[in-house]
């Protein structure tokens, strides 16, 4: 049983310099393609495991740890299941700014 959750807020619209999205699911190899953005990107793991790719790297994310993803770097992720992936990712702009690479 799906256990999907996608909360986005962006920052304009509450006055703060930075935009969120609070995501939570449990479908295994879920995620967003390739892309980037023109500020740095923050994943703050909460539960579960991902594998990301950032630039030309490839790793594991897992809960209690913080990925950074400089401005302008390629990036995705897969979930890693069955478990569920928890995490908050803090955009570094009042809005999504988004350049789909795949």
């Amino acid at each position: 049983m799906s256990d999907d959750a996608l909360e986005t807020v962006e920052g304009r619209d509450i006055g703060s310099g930075i935009s969120i999205i609070r995501e939570r699911t449990d479908v295994d190899g879920s995620g967003p393609r390739l892309h980037r953005h023109p500020y740095g990107e923050t994943f703050v793991i909460l539960r579960g495991r991902a594998r990301f790719t950032i630039g030309a790297a490839e790793r594991e994310g897992g809960a209690g740890e913080v990925l950074v993803v400089p401005a302008d770097t390629p990036h995705k992720f897969a979930v890693i299941g069955p478990e569920v992936y928890e995490a908050v990712h803090i955009h570094e702009s009042d809005h999504f700014i988004t350049e789909w690479l795949e």
